[in-house]
């Protein structure tokens, strides 16, 4: 028995390409860039409760230096799939010291203690406005002036030097939710 539909009434027919594009568009606005949602009345992880030892700091480096040449995808949360900034370092801190932080860099810098570039140690994070708004890219202090990082150019997880002229002049500070 063929289908009744109400006068005038025409089914929706999405093509493959609309539905790629739809799920591209998801990706868009959810990835490490996406503008930091309100934060919430209550709950929500503390700071407090995100704070490590610092004996972890190796461990943190060591995980982070494992994903060099991992490919980036925007919005990427595991090696597997690839990783996009602040995806690789909740997927570092969450496999190295048992740590889950958000998906989103600015929502993790509000969770971080500052702390000046003269004193950022291994496994603290850095903080750059590549964007047009604050926190929107975040990397791992890997000591020595260099932090990993995935950036969406060349496609793939690398070790930066926080005196390249980019990320120099884009630069918002250092901070740790390592406990002292």
């Amino acid at each position: 028995m063929p289908e009744r539909r109400p006068a005038g009434h025409q089914r929706l027919r999405i093509g493959r390409a609309a539905l790629v594009g739809l799920a591209a568009l998801g990706l868009l606005l959810a990835g490490c860039a996406t503008r930091p949602p309100a934060p919430p009345e209550s709950g929500g992880m503390a700071a407090e409760r995100a704070r490590i030892e610092r004996a972890r700091a190796h461990e943190i480096v060591l995980h982070a230096l494992a994903l060099i040449d991992t490919g980036y995808v925007f919005g990427g949360r595991n090696p597997e799939a690839g990783l996009d900034c602040s995806g690789m370092v909740a997927y570092v801190y969450e496999q190295a010291a048992g740590l889950r932080l958000p998906h989103n860099a600015a929502q993790i810098a509000r969770l971080a203690q500052p702390v000046s570039r003269e004193r950022l140690g291994p496994g603290d994070l850095v903080f750059f406005n590549t964007r047009g708004f604050s926190a929107s890219h975040v990397g791992i202090y890997l000591g020595d002036g260099r932090f990993v990082h995935a950036p969406s150019s060349k496609g793939r997880v690398r070790i930066e030097s926080m005196d390249n002229r980019y990320f120099a002049a884009r630069f918002e500070g250092g901070r740790t939710l390592f406990v002292d």
